[in-house]
């Protein structure tokens, strides 16, 4: 499987010109809990990306961003384990849903209804939602786990 900079570098995704880990940190505070390594390398050293990815539009909010979308959506009103980090551009978020102190799996779900009921698996990982994406993986054909 390709590596996540090889993903990230084909799809001409921003560098970062200044890494914030103080940005991250506050970040972690305000949702409670760690982020994974894979995702917080990709806030350090990318911004943020819209543009398809494999056959699916992705648009992953920047740093910046992050707190901001968040709130706005309501999302950790709604989902206390989860964390939005972009969208699909069709009403969908993408999220970082945690199942326990070390594993995250990513996840869409409607902005609409806001609820873990309507969560599709979509990746184990951000590196691996990635990677599906760019293997041709498509939002709607896996089945939750």
């Amino acid at each position: 499987m390709p590596h996540i900079e090889a993903i990230l570098a084909k799809y001409k995704v921003p560098k970062r010109k200044e890494a914030s880990n103080e940005a991250i940190k506050e970040l972690e505070s305000g949702v409670g809990f760690t982020l994974p390594e894979d995702y917080k390398g990709f806030l350090i050293n990318y911004q943020g990306f819209e543009d398809s990815v494999g056959e699916e539009y992705v648009r992953l909010w920047d740093l910046n961003e992050l707190k901001q979308q968040n709130e706005e959506y309501l999302i950790l009103e709604n989902l206390p384990n989860t964390i939005g980090i972009g969208s699909n551009g069709a009403g969908e978020l993408i999220a970082l849903e945690k199942k326990d102190e070390e594993e995250f799996r990513v996840v869409l779900t409607p902005f609409i209804d806001l609820s873990e009921e309507y969560h599709i698996y979509i990746g184990d990982s951000f590196t691996d939602f990635l990677q599906r994406l760019e293997n041709g993986q498509e939002w709607f054909s896996e089945t939750e786990k």
